[in-house]
């Protein structure tokens, strides 16, 4: 099954590795802190006006979250090297397009939005461009359907190993 059916995320092994040591410390000494607090603020009465207890209890439910999405993305992360400079687009390059007819340029990283930092905007393999350029070499133009339903044609004018 490829990476656009299957929600695979492609990741490096290094992020894979940072990752999963983010994973153990949420759900370890992250996770039992905040299960501490929301006790400890539990204890002092009345929930209803406990900002603390609130507070707390707010914060344990966005730990949990981005547990349950690191989970999630970690079991479906098909761990590879930085793919070969050949000039192939694939998760993990660095990739350059034009947009035909909008005189615009565009570089992203194509593959998983953690894999950046927030220097560099992601487009994922299964987004419609996504979906248009995965496979294509520099100089092929690609068509897609924008969400607004029209057309839109991207070249690919490079597609080198994002290195972070």
């Amino acid at each position: 099954m490829s990476e656009q059916t299957s929600g695979a995320v492609w990741l490096t092994q290094a992020k894979f590795d940072e990752l999963k040591a983010e994973l153990e410390e949420l759900r370890g000494p992250t996770r039992a802190d905040i299960v501490k607090r929301v006790s400890d603020a539990r204890d002092e009465g009345d929930l209803k006006e406990n900002a603390g207890y609130h507070a707390a209890r707010d914060e344990l439910g966005k730990i949990d979250g981005r547990i349950q999405q690191l989970s999630d993305m970690l079991e479906k992360a098909e761990v590879g090297e930085t793919p070969a400079d050949d000039g192939v687009v694939e998760p993990g390059m660095k990739v350059t397009v034009n947009l035909v007819g909008l005189d615009l340029e565009e570089t992203f990283l194509f593959g998983a939005r953690e894999m950046a930092g927030d220097d560099i905007k992601v487009y994922s393999p299964q987004s419609p461009l996504g979906l248009a350029i995965h496979g294509s070499r520099r100089g092929d133009t690609v068509t897609y359907t924008l969400p607004n339903g029209k057309e839109q044609k991207a070249e690919i004018v490079e597609a080198v190993p994002y290195t972070g």
